[in-house]
This record gives structure tokens, C-alpha cells and sequence, in this order.
């Protein structure tokens, strides 16, 4: 399970960003985590439920996870529009000459620290 590898990174981050700005507390982690991005959400956030308890800081933390849909480009029609059921081919035109323009990656988006 590299979700787990994923919350330790996560944590380390956040307890790093919480010292730099003097902060006692993180109280809520947010993140993006694309549809193809490789991270399974239920997966993190049992990750998060088993070690955020071992970091003074992020202890009483919560997750929150945002799922971002897959977003193309359509070359052929220059439109963006959204995946659905994993059919790599454009809503607008059919087409599937397509570019990935959203939803690969996982971001922290917020860190909320008091």
C-alpha cells in the first residue's frame, strides 16, 4: 500500500510548514486527488487514520480529500471538457485525439494550522 508512503510524506510536509510558521496545530490537511493519479482515496484515508496520531502536530488533524475528474483538451475541436467512465474520447466531438489536462496528479492544496 504506497498510500501509506504517501501520509508520511504528508505529514512530514505539513509538520514542516506548521514550524515555519510558528504554528501549534494543524487542524485540517486539503488535497486533490486525481481520478488517474494512481492514489486510492479510501486507501489514504485509512493511511491518514493510522499515522496522523503519531505527529504532535497533526494529531487532531482531519483530511479532507477532493477527487478531481479527468479533464481533456480536444485537439480537434479545441474544447475542454470532462471524462466520464474512463472513455478517452471527447464529449463534444468524439474524437480521441484528446491531452490530459487534469486529474493525473495529487496536490496539497491547504494547509489549515493555528
Amino acid at each position: 500500500m504506497h498510500e501509506l508512503s504517501i501520509i508520511i510524506d504528508l505529514i512530514e510536509l505539513c509538520e514542516e510548514n506548521a514550524k515555519k510558521n510558528k504554528a501549534e496545530q494543524v487542524d485540517e490537511i486539503i488535497i486533490k486527488i486525481g481520478k488517474l493519479s494512481g492514489v486510492e482515496a479510501h486507501y489514504l484515508q485509512s493511511a491518514f487514520e493510522f499515522y496522523h496520531v503519531t505527529s504532535d502536530i497533526c494529531k487532531n488533524a482531519k483530511l479532507t480529500i477532493n477527487i478531481q475528474p479527468v479533464i481533456v483538451f480536444c485537439n480537434d475541436c479545441n474544447q475542454n471538457s470532462e471524462l466520464k467512465d474512463n472513455n478517452f474520447k471527447c464529449q463534444k466531438c468524439g474524437s480521441r485525439n484528446l491531452k490530459v489536462i487534469d486529474g493525473e496528479d495529487m496536490y496539497l492544496m491547504q494547509i489549515i494550522m493555528h
